[in-house]
C-alpha cells in the first residue's frame, strides 16, 4: 500500500458529472429564486416563496433589530441583476462583504439551489421506497466511479481504512456528492452496515472552505443543521442552513474557518489531483501556501483538468504552482483536453494508491 498523501481539489466541473449546475447555471438559477416580486402586498407573483418566508422568520427573530422587508427584497434584486456579470455568487457576496443582506439572500438562495440540483443529479435516492439504491450504473461513466475503483483496488474490507487515511479532499462545492456517494458506495461494495460506512467517511479529511448545505443524516451534527440528500427544506430550515455556508472573508479567518489545516494539507501533500476545478484567483488565494511555507527540496505531481481553460491560461497556472513549489522535479499535468472521469484513466498508474 503507497505511503503517498494525494489530495484531491474539487470543484464545480467535478459535481457537473453527476449532472449538478457549473457556474453559469447556478448564477442563472440564484437570479430566478432571488427575482422577488408581488401582485398586491401579499401575493408573490415570482421568485422563491421558501426564500421570502425564511427571511420573515429572520426579521422576526429578537436580535434582528431591522423589521423591515424591502431592503432584503432590494438585495435580492440586486444579486438578480449582477448575476450575468459575476464570476461567481461566492465573488460577488465577497465584493459586497460589508451588506450584510446580500450575504444572507445570497446564502438563502445558494442552498436552495443546491438542495434542488442534489435532488435532480444521478447521485438522489428516491427514498419514497424504503428498497431504493443508488444506481452505480448511471455513475459508472463519472469520475465518481474511477475514485471508488481508485480506493478499492486491492484493497480489503479490513484495510480501507487505513487507505483511506493516505487521501485528503478539498471541495470547494456546497454540495454533499462526495460524502453522499462514498457513504452508499461502501455498504454496496463491501457489505458495510450504514453506521460502519458512515463512521468511514466521517474519519476521512474533507475540507468545504465555503461550506456545505447541511450536514448529512448520518454525519455528526444538530439536528437543525442536518437534510438528507437532495431533501427540499421548509423555511425555517432553509435559514438554519444558511447560516453554514461561508463567505471568502469567513473561509479565510482562522478562528471560523479550516484554512489552516487546508494550507498544511497543500504543504504536505505528495500528490496534488485539481477536478473540475477553475483555478479562479479568489480560491487559488484561499487554499495556497506562502512558498517560504513549501520545502522545495520535496517533488510534488500536479494533475488537474483545465476544460474550458485556454492553452495559454494552462500556461499561466503551470507557471503559478512552479513559483510556489519551486522545484525542478515537480511534475505538472494541467490538461484542458480531459474531464474528470478521463483524467482517472490518463494517469491511472501515476494515482494509484497500490504501492510499486
Amino acid at each position: 500500500m503507497s505511503n503517498r498523501k494525494t489530495l484531491y481539489i474539487i470543484g464545480a466541473g467535478a459535481s457537473s458529472e453527476a449532472k449538478l449546475p457549473t457556474g453559469y447555471k447556478l448564477k442563472e438559477k440564484i437570479a430566478s429564486l432571488l427575482n422577488i416580486n408581488f401582485k398586491g402586498p401579499f401575493s408573490q407573483s415570482s421568485g422563491d416563496i421558501y426564500i421570502t418566508e425564511a427571511l420573515r422568520i429572520y426579521l422576526k427573530k429578537p436580535e434582528t433589530t431591522e423589521k423591515d422587508i424591502n431592503p432584503y427584497l432590494h438585495a435580492a434584486r440586486h444579486i438578480r441583476d449582477a448575476m450575468p456579470q459575476a464570476m461567481s455568487i461566492d465573488n460577488f457576496i465577497d465584493t459586497h462583504n460589508d451588506n450584510k443582506k446580500i450575504e444572507l439572500c445570497g446564502k438563502l438562495a445558494i442552498v436552495r439551489s443546491i438542495l434542488e440540483a442534489e435532488k435532480n443529479s444521478l447521485l438522489y435516492i428516491d427514498d419514497s421506497n424504503i428498497y431504493n439504491k443508488l444506481n452505480f450504473t448511471a455513475i459508472e461513466k463519472t469520475w465518481y466511479a474511477n475514485f471508488m475503483k481508485l480506493l478499492i483496488e486491492n484493497c480489503t474490507k479490513e484495510n480501507l481504512s487505513k487507505r483511506l487515511m493516505s487521501i485528503a479532499l478539498i471541495v470547494f462545492n456546497y454540495d454533499r456528492c462526495i460524502e453522499h456517494f462514498l457513504y452508499n458506495s461502501f455498504q454496496n461494495y463491501y457489505g458495510f452496515k450504514p453506521d460502519e460506512a458512515g463512521r468511514l467517511v466521517n474519519e476521512m479529511e474533507i475540507y468545504h472552505p465555503y461550506g456545505v448545505v447541511g450536514c448529512l443524516p448520518w454525519q455528526s451534527c444538530q439536528d437543525s443543521q442536518a437534510i438528507k440528500y437532495g431533501e427540499n427544506p421548509y423555511s425555517e430550515q432553509l435559514l438554519n442552513l444558511a447560516s453554514q455556508i461561508k463567505t471568502f472573508t469567513e473561509g479565510t479567518d482562522p478562528n471560523l474557518s479550516e484554512i489552516l489545516a487546508i494550507r498544511e494539507k497543500m504543504v504536505k501533500a505528495d500528490e496534488i489531483v485539481f477536478l473540475g476545478f477553475a483555478f479562479h484567483e479568489l480560491n487559488m488565494k484561499l487554499m495556497m501556501p506562502d512558498s517560504s511555507e513549501v520545502d522545495s527540496t520535496k517533488a510534488i505531481s500536479f494533475f488537474g483538468t483545465a476544460q474550458g481553460i485556454s492553452d495559454s491560461d494552462c500556461d499561466v497556472i503551470k507557471k503559478k504552482l512552479s513559483k510556489i513549489y519551486n522545484n525542478s522535479k515537480n511534475i505538472i499535468k494541467i490538461n484542458n483536453k480531459l474531464d474528470c472521469y478521463r483524467l482517472f484513466k490518463e494517469y491511472w498508474r501515476s494515482l494509484s494508491l497500490n504501492s510499486l
